[in-house]
Parts: structure tokens; sequence; C-alpha cells
């Protein structure tokens, strides 16, 4: 037991402080890309011929990156002549709305918390039926993460249940393969209304590397309805802390910030 305490005090404290302070991130983090549209030549296309999801498209002139497309390979850093595109160390991500993670150079529209009379109804907690549907377990792996000491998802009053009778609000992660289509349908409808779903990663966003494929539906999205976008492949779990977060009103939401 002594030991034990020994080792206790030598670790200190290992949880996170984030959202009070901002968490250090590792140096080859890859978080919101920033695009500067002035370096860009006309024509040039390098970047959307290098992206393997077809992540980007040139809008007037102007790269415009799709989020819930984005691999965060860096491909199109390493093709792109004039170092216009780079990736930040910025981890918030997530948004309220598909089209809010189509940017360019103006920057990305966070996500907005629930209104008032639904923050009513959950109070300050949020329990959700969690759903790999057909996912490569990278997200699933990110997603069991909140749950350690670092992160400690619990202290905010957000847990992962088994039932979804007990659930507030489904949260998916995979692309959502023909094989779990009517479970991920069955899980919705099983969960008492009013409810939240949350798409976590490029795959339940939109179908990832696997969109148009036979055996996938390209993401939650067209299968139930979606409230909540975590982008990322997978996201790293502050990514997916903050957009929750937002969720509750416990971060500043709906800031458009440039990068």
């Amino acid at each position: 037991m002594l030991n034990l305490l020994r080792v206790r005090q030598r670790q200190g404290h290992k949880t996170t402080a984030f959202p009070k302070a901002l968490p250090q991130l590792p140096a080859r983090f890859r978080g919101r890309p920033l695009i500067d549209s002035s370096k860009c030549p006309n024509g040039c296309t390098e970047c959307v011929d290098s992206c393997p999801t077809d992540a980007i498209q040139i809008t007037v002139g102007k790269p415009q990156f799709d989020l819930g497309k984005c691999t965060f390979c860096l491909e199109c850093t390493e093709a792109c002549p004039e170092n216009a595109i780079a990736f930040t160390p910025k981890f918030a991500m997530a948004t309220s709305t598909r089209d809010d993670l189509i940017i360019g150079d103006e920057g990305l529209r966070l996500a907005e918390a629930l209104d008032k009379k639904t923050r009513a109804l959950f109070g300050r907690s949020l329990a959700f039926r969690q759903v790999s549907a057909g996912g490569c377990n990278g997200c699933e792996a990110e997603v069991n993460a909140l749950s350690n000491v670092v992160f400690d998802l619990s202290r905010f009053g957000i847990s992962m249940v088994a039932s979804p009778r007990h659930a507030d609000g489904l949260l998916i992660t995979g692309p959502v393969t023909q094989n779990m289509r009517q479970a991920l349908e069955t899980t919705y409808n099983a969960i008492p209304d009013p409810k939240l779903v949350v798409a976590v990663g490029g795959c339940a966003i939109s179908g990832g590397p696997f969109r148009n494929m036979p055996a996938t539906n390209n993401g939650a999205e067209s299968v139930v309805p979606v409230d909540l976008y975590v982008p990322g492949c997978p996201p790293h779990p502050l990514t997916i802390l903050d957009g929750l977060l937002r969720l509750l009103d416990r971060i500043e939401s709906g800031e458009r910030q440039a990068g």
C-alpha cells in the first residue's frame, strides 16, 4: 500500500485541465487546416489532384476543404507548390451542421449549444449509446480513451451506456455498412425522445475513404438525423470532448475563428 501511495505521489495529477486551460499537444498533431488562398496561383489544382478522398475543391479560384471527408493525410501540403496549406494544432473542429465543415480561408463556425429548453430536459448530463457502424476501430479507440484518467469524460456528467433505453443520444462511428444499417436504425428508434446524434470521424460523416462504395451508406446522415459532426481520421479525444461540451454550453460556442 505504501508503494502505491508513493507511485501516486510521484505521478501527480494526470487529468487534463481542459476546458479551463488549453492542453499541450505534440508538434506532430494535425488539427484544423489553415488555407492561405493568396498564395494560390491561378489554375493550380495540385492539392485537388492529390487528395485521396476528394475533400478539396477549387471554388472561385480558391481551395475549400471539406473536413467531413478529410483524412488529415498531409498529401495536399506536400503537393502544394506554394505551401498555401498547413495543418495547425487547433483541435476544436466539431460543428452543428454539415455545411459548416466546408471551410476556406475565412475560418470555421464551431458547434452551437443546444437550445435552452433542450438543455433543461437533459439537465447537465448526457448518456450516449455508442454504435460502431462498420468502423476500423480507430475512432472507437479514441472514444474509449475519453473514459481514461487523462480525459475523464464522466467528470462532465457525460457517459456511455450499454442500453439505448438508458441513453439521451447516439454516438456513431464508421461509414454505416449495409450490414449495420438496420442495427443503427433499431438502436436510434429505441432511444427515448428527445435524442441527440453525434457522428464521430470522417467515415461517420461522409463515408470517408469508403464513400460511394456499394457496401456502405456514406455515413450516419443517410440513415438518421445528425446534431453534431466531429471530423477527423480518427478525431483526437479533445476534438470529441470539445464538441460535446459545446453542446452543453460549457464552452463559448458559435464563434467563427480564423484558420
